[in-house]
Parts: structure tokens; C-alpha cells; sequence
């Protein structure tokens, strides 16, 4: 009876040790960061490409209030309402004292600097495909913004997802699910739009249907599928007569610089600060992304098939 009593302790314990393992965060480390300060003029861009203040900013903040990122956007989901935290320079309620370090593993990790895991409504895994040099120019864009004093809204969610801890187990996994392949023979404006899609603008993280745990289904990215906040749908955005198979690469050129879509419709709800955001970048950018997206496979809209 003891033995089988000290059997099933044992298993428990390696259970919760094996648990622990699986859901732990793994950060980057101090030498993973260059040796170098951050360009805050490149960092402008990241910013931009990385649509920080459609989420950080004020709901609906225009012109210089689009650089106060106190948060409070709501993305309400099937797993509860997310609210965007204050992200500004403030060292009380933003991250004016966070270092280079924790910033980076925030992004790119999806790692608090208190070790906890956010929430993937934080578009973390796209953001683990951008450049470390970026993340750190976009750190020293942002510490060149206004400081907000005002405490970060609190998510809304139900007990169980307030268990940030397993949240580590949805890391392992969706976290390295792989973006469609860039073709071997790719020019440097290709790649150019491949990394700017897949890292820093975060298309697939709306663009891409989800699965019941909210995990990527990579085998249709990019073919839409319901909205992330649960109310209306996403459009397709591969090549296909569904998505954007009859749109020239100056089509879409044209979309992200000015709003216009080739029907003279306009972008609509989110997608116009992502729009805005969008042309803030070179011209040349632009044309990476088109050309990106143009070269996708062509995939007929999630759910019609």
C-alpha cells in the first residue's frame, strides 16, 4: 500500500515538474542583444511597420495623440477581453524603466521582465521574426515619446485564462510554426516583403484562421477566416480569385499608400490605422509587401472549402 501510495507521489511530482518545464518561458539573453545603441530614426519605421498605436494608443487617437501609448484598445475574443496595456515612457505605469533586455524579450519573447508570460492578443510571435537590431531602434523611437501616467487597463478574462502560466504551453505549440517559405532564388525586395509581413506586420496574426485553442492554421495563412475579436470576418489576402487574385502589385501599392481600393472602395475598420500606419513607410516598402503578398500561394477563403 506504501509503495503504491510513494509510486503515485512520485508520478505526481515528475508531472508537475515535467508541467513546469513545458510551460516555462524562454527569454533571450544579454548576449543575444548587438553591441550597439539603437537608431531611433530606423526605429520611426519599425514603429510604424509594427502598427504599435493602433492597439496603444487611444481608440480613434489622431495626429500627435497617436504617440501617447497609454493603451486601453479592448480586443474582445472567445477567451475573454484583452486590453492593451500602457506601453509609453512613464517608469510607473509604462516601461520607461525597462532595459534593452526587457524590452526585446517582451517583444520577441512574449516574456514580461518579472519572468510571466503575455498574452499572445500581443502579436509576439510574428514580432520573434524581426531583427533584434530593429527591436532595439524601435526601443529608442519609443523612448523619444511622451510619458503617460495613467495605470494600464486590466484584462477581462475567465479563471482559468487567468493562469498566465500555461500560456507557455500554447507557446510550444504555435510559437515556431513557420510563415510560408520565401522562394530559394527570392530577390532582396522580396524578402524585404516577406519580413516585413511575417515580423514586424504582423499580417497573418488577423489574416490567418485560427484553430479552437486561437493557434495559427499555417497550412491556410493568409486566406482570412473569422475576425480575432469574434465580430465579422477577415478578407483574404492571397493571390487567389477569393482574395486579391485580380489586384496588380500596384493595386496594392496604391491601397496601403492612400486607403483606395481598386473597386474605389476604402479600407474599413481596423485595417484603416493599419492603412495610415502603412504610409508612413518608403515607397519602397510598399512594394516589398505587394510583391510579397503576390507571390503567396494561391488559397481559396478559409471556410469555403
Amino acid at each position: 500500500m506504501r509503495k503504491g501510495l510513494l509510486a503515485v507521489a512520485l508520478l505526481a511530482v515528475a508531472g508537475l515538474a515535467a508541467g513546469w518545464w513545458l510551460t516555462a518561458p524562454r527569454p533571450l539573453d544579454e548576449s543575444d542583444l548587438p553591441d550597439r545603441a539603437g537608431d531611433a530614426e530606423n526605429g520611426r519605421l519599425v514603429f510604424f511597420a509594427a502598427g504599435c498605436n493602433s492597439c496603444h494608443a487611444a481608440p480613434k487617437a489622431k495626429g500627435e495623440e497617436k504617440r501617447r501609448l497609454g493603451g486601453g484598445l479592448a480586443l474582445e475574443t472567445p477567451f475573454g477581453t484583452f486590453r492593451a496595456p500602457n506601453i509609453s515612457t512613464d517608469p510607473a505605469f509604462g516601461i520607461g524603466g525597462w532595459s534593452d533586455l526587457d524590452f526585446v524579450n517582451a517583444v520577441m519573447r512574449g516574456v514580461a521582465p518579472d519572468g510571466s508570460h503575455y498574452y499572445p492578443a500581443f502579436p509576439y510571435r510574428a514580432y520573434q521574426r524581426m531583427a533584434v537590431a530593429d527591436v532595439l531602434d524601435l526601443k529608442a523611437y519609443m523612448d523619444t515619446l511622451p510619458a503617460v501616467a495613467e495605470p494600464s487597463p486590466g484584462h477581462d478574462l475567465p479563471p482559468l485564462f487567468n493562469i498566465r502560466r500555461g500560456v507557455g504551453l500554447w507557446k510550444r505549440l504555435y510559437m515556431d510554426a513557420p510563415p510560408p517559405e520565401v522562394p530559394p532564388d527570392a530577390d532582396e525586395v522580396l524578402r524585404r516583403g516577406a519580413y516585413l509581413v511575417n515580423g514586424p506586420g504582423h499580417c497573418g496574426e488577423c489574416h490567418t484562421p485560427r484553430d479552437w485553442l486561437g493557434g495559427p492554421d499555417m497550412e491556410r495563412a493568409f486566406s482570412g477566416g473569422p475576425a480575432p475579436e469574434g465580430d465579422g470576418t477577415i478578407p483574404n489576402i492571397t493571390p487567389h480569385e477569393d482574395g486579391i487574385g485580380d489586384w496588380s502589385v500596384n493595386d496594392i501599392k496604391t491601397a496601403l499608400r492612400t486607403g483606395l481600393l481598386p473597386e474605389y472602395e476604402s479600407f474599413g475598420g481596423s485595417m484603416v490605422a493599419v492603412q495610415e500606419n502603412m504610409a508612413e513607410l518608403p515607397e519602397s516598402d510598399r512594394e516589398a509587401i505587394a510583391r510579397y503578398l503576390k507571390s503567396l500561394p494561391p488559397l481559396k477563403s478559409a471556410g469555403t472549402e
